[in-house]
This record gives C-alpha cells, sequence and structure tokens, in this order.
C-alpha cells in the first residue's frame, strides 16, 4: 500500500485544495495559490489532497484531476492514451458494464504499479540475475547469426551458427549470394 505525504513530506490527511469561481487553485496547507501543474506534481509524489469547490464545498477533485490528464494528453508532446481505448472507455458510458469499470481499472492499474516496481528492483540488482539476461543473450545470438547470413566475413569463423538440423547449407549459400547480387545492383544504382 501507498502511505500518502502532505506537502510538508509527513505522512497524514489529505491536503485541502480549495478552486475559485476564477479558477485559481488555493493550497491551504501552504497558504499559496497553486497551478494544476503543481497538483501534477503532487500526485507524482503521492502527495493526498482533495479539491472543493470553495463556494459550495464540492469535492471536485475527479474533475481536477481528469483536467490534468487532459492537459497532458494535449500538451506533454507524447501521448499516453492510445485512441482506440479512449473510444472503448467512451464506448463503456451507459453500458451495463459501466459500474465495474472503476474498480477493474484501479485492479489494473495496481497491477501494473506492481510489475513496474518489480522490473525496476530487477534492474536494480543486475540483468544477470533476471531472465532479462537470457533474452538479451538469445536477441545477440540471433543477431549474430542474422549479420554472418547476410554480411559473411564479418563474424568470427568461431561465432559462425552451424546450420540447423534439416536445412542445407546451400539454402545459406544461396542466401549468401542472392544478398550479393542485390548488394551489386544497389552499388551500380548509386554510381
Amino acid at each position: 500500500m501507498v502511505r500518502t505525504k502532505t506537502a510538508s513530506g509527513q505522512a497524514g490527511d489529505a491536503i485541502i485544495i480549495k478552486k475559485y469561481a476564477n479558477r485559481r487553485l488555493y493550497n491551504t496547507a501552504s497558504s499559496s495559490y497553486i497551478t494544476l501543474e503543481d497538483l501534477a506534481k503532487m500526485v507524482r509524489e503521492n502527495v493526498e489532497f482533495q479539491v472543493l469547490d470553495a463556494k459550495t464545498g464540492d469535492d471536485i477533485t475527479h474533475q481536477i484531476l481528469t483536467q490534468i490528464i487532459m492537459d497532458e494528453e494535449a500538451n506533454g508532446g507524447q501521448q499516453m492514451l492510445p485512441v482506440s481505448f479512449l473510444r472503448q472507455l467512451i464506448g463503456m458510458y451507459g453500458n451495463s458494464m459501466q459500474a465495474l469499470m472503476p474498480s477493474y481499472l484501479e485492479a489494473s492499474m495496481a497491477n501494473f504499479r506492481d510489475n513496474q516496481s518489480k522490473i525496476r528492483e530487477a534492474f536494480e540488482k543486475g540483468i544477470s540475475a533476471t531472465p532479462f539476461a537470457a533474452i538479451h543473450e538469445t536477441n545477440m545470438a540471433m543477431m549474430r547469426a542474422a549479420a554472418d547470413v547476410f554480411m559473411p566475413g564479418m563474424g568470427k569463423p568461431k561465432d559462425k551458427p552451424k546450420a540447423p538440423s534439416g536445412e542445407p547449407r546451400d539454402e545459406i549459400a544461396q542466401l549468401r549470394e542472392q544478398m550479393a547480387a542485390m548488394q551489386k545492383k544497389l552499388d551500380e544504382l548509386g554510381k
């Protein structure tokens, strides 16, 4: 469970942010006006807050968080929410499954965060102690094999892969000849 922090960095209750009619946001903990960017930073730092309409006292945290997401999507350069996801999400409004979506999305995000932490820990411990090392070694072996097939003579003799069982060496030789012929044609076109 993520422990929340107040603006001072200590564990505690949610900070109250008041939103005034002039669209200004007031942080009651720091007694200062803040921006949506400040609220986004607070979210990233796990600072718990609640946004209240200053006139009515209504909780408008959901609206403000949605506005932050819209601003991030519009101004962030790289969008995180694919159009297909947005279409599917909009399609769920009014659907009989709408009531289940909030808990499903929360569980999915929690699962993503848990896996993200595990991957980060694996990298911190060193990639050699993880399954990523085997994947990396396999990828490198495939790249060396492909380089040897498509660029003969580039690899060391000991690095050359053996022909797989059931695949004749002359097929590889034919591929090499075809690649050489294609390279020759490309060289001639470039002159």
